[in-house]
């Protein structure tokens, strides 16, 4: 028996061992940008990053920013309805798609990655947009607003959560971002099982497509766990309705009647902003331009109408 219990303890030592090291490779990993999905990698001190630039180019621009473990993919739909006769610029987030993944956690602060948002722009020559963002890119165009309010002339957040209070996520997804064993878990989840936890950011019955298991599975760790741990110190400091309203733009706030991530009833902390629309879509869960891109798009024009310099 006691030979038995020496073994078991040496054995578990060197899986500890083995988890220890994994998460220190998984920790100092990091990734350069490249061009893909149509997009073009804009070169930045902030970060490198993959960027999608449609429509005309003398026209009104709108900026889409995806959600967490998502990337300018989710806006394939929303795209071509604003793009006919806007310039509508998608980017992958630092950490996400196939923007760069920086070792350093300081990258995915909403702050940085609002500031590599701003840099993208100038080098663009773009003009002042309307900057849409879906759940974590939510808080990052409002932090895009605060600290470069030349930049934004209104915004469309679609269900991105007051604080973190109003998020429900797996418990899978929790342990993904643990230490130690996040990153082990990290490198041997299969597909099926993020698909499964990716199907939770839709109304039931919606097929998710393999590109956006791809996104996830292409995440560092470093990236996975920080870019969700910035969005919560964002949202702790001060919630989002707050940070918004004190930019004083123009706001619709979107949300899906049957999100599973973000407690619908959350919509209702935005009302109080001053001149906010909140429009809570029937039947539709956490990913409105996917899911209801028709009404989405609807709603973005009218906000990028109201939005609009006054012609001399």
């Amino acid at each position: 028996m006691r030979r038995v219990l020496i073994v078991a303890l040496a054995v578990l030592a060197v899986l500890a061992a083995v988890l220890v090291v994994n998460a220190l490779i998984a920790g100092g990993e990091s990734r350069p940008a490249q061009a893909a999905a149509g997009g073009q990698v804009v070169e930045l001190s902030a970060g490198d990053l993959n960027v999608r630039d449609v429509g005309p180019r003398g026209a009104p621009a709108i900026v889409l920013v995806h959600c967490y473990t998502c990337s300018l993919r989710y806006w394939s739909e929303l795209e071509p309805l604003l793009a006919r006769d806007r310039r509508v610029i998608s980017m992958d987030l630092l950490g996400h798609g196939d923007s760069a993944k920086p070792a350093d956690a300081d990258a995915y602060s909403m702050e940085h990655q609002a500031d590599a948002i701003a840099e993208a722009l100038e080098r663009l020559d773009a003009p002042p947009a309307l900057a849409v963002g879906q759940s974590l890119g939510g808080p990052v165009v409002t932090a895009l607003a605060e600290r470069h309010p030349e930049r934004v002339r209104g915004l469309v957040v679609m269900d991105s959560a007051a604080d973190r209070d109003s998020v429900s996520l797996p418990l899978t997804a929790r342990l993904a971002r643990a230490p130690v064993i996040g990153p082990a878990l990290s490198r041997v989840a299969p597909d099926g099982v993020v698909r499964d936890e990716l199907s939770k950011a839709f109304a039931e019955g919606y097929e998710v497509p393999d590109e956006f298991v791809d996104d996830v599975q292409g995440m560092t760790f470093t990236s996975f766990a920080e870019s969700a741990k910035a969005g919560n110190t964002y949202g702790d400091e001060r919630p989002l309705d707050d940070r918004i309203a004190a930019t004083g733009l123009p706001v619709t706030v979107i949300f899906g009647s049957e999100d599973r991530i973000v407690d619908p009833a959350d919509a209702d902390r935005f009302r109080d902003i001053p001149g906010a629309r909140v429009v809570v879509i029937p039947g539709i869960g956490h990913t409105p331009q996917l899911e209801a891109p028709t009404h989405s798009a609807r709603l973005v024009r009218q906000l990028d109408e109201q939005t609009l310099p006054a012609r001399s």
